[in-house]
C-alpha cells in the first residue's frame, strides 16, 4: 500500500467547502481522470475512471462522515483504496482541505507511476481544481448532505 497526503487552502467557510465535497457526482468537474460518480445511497458510490487510457470501475463505501469535519471512505470492490478528507477552519472565511489516501498500485505502470509521484501530483492538482471550482462559484456550493455516518464501532 502507498499513502499520499495533500492539502489546499480555500477562500470559503468550512461549511461551504464541506457541503461541496459531499456532492460526489460533481467530482468529475475538478478531478482529472474521474469520468462519472453515481451516488447509490447515503453510504455507497459507484466510480468510473480513466487514467492513462486505463478504464476502471469500482464501488466505494463512506465509512465515516461528520459534518464540517471529515469524510472517510474505502473501496468495496475493484481498485483497493481508502482515505479521508478533513476540513479545518482557518478563520471565518478560509478552510484547509486535506486528503489522505491509501492505495494499492497494480502492475508495472502503476507501480512506476507511484514511485515517480504521479498520484501525489494528481491529488494536488485535483485539490487545486476544487479550490478554483468552489471559489469560482462565488463560494456557493451546488448542494449539501449534512447527514452523519458514525465510524464503525464508534
Amino acid at each position: 500500500m502507498s499513502t499520499v497526503t495533500e492539502h489546499v487552502d480555500v477562500d470559503v467557510p468550512v461549511r461551504t467547502a464541506y457541503n461541496q465535497w459531499t456532492q460526489f457526482e460533481e467530482f468529475p468537474r475538478f478531478m482529472e481522470g474521474v469520468r462519472e460518480i453515481r451516488q447509490i445511497d447515503a453510504t455507497h458510490t459507484h466510480w468510473k475512471t480513466e487514467i492513462a487510457g486505463v478504464k476502471r470501475e469500482f464501488d466505494a463505501e463512506i465509512t465515516e462522515q461528520l459534518p464540517d469535519e471529515r469524510v472517510a471512505w474505502t473501496s468495496v470492490e475493484g481498485e483497493k483504496q481508502a482515505g479521508v478528507v478533513t476540513f479545518h477552519r482557518l478563520d471565518d472565511t478560509h478552510t484547509r482541505v486535506t486528503v489522505q489516501m491509501d492505495y494499492d498500485p497494480q502492475g508495472l505502470m502503476e507501480n512506476a507511476g507511484d514511485k515517480l509521484g504521479i498520484v501525489d501530483r494528481r491529488i494536488k492538482g485535483d485539490l487545486k481544481r476544487f479550490k478554483e471550482y468552489i471559489e469560482g462559484r462565488g463560494g456557493i456550493e451546488t448542494g449539501a448532505w449534512r447527514g452523519q455516518i458514525d465510524r464503525p464501532g464508534a
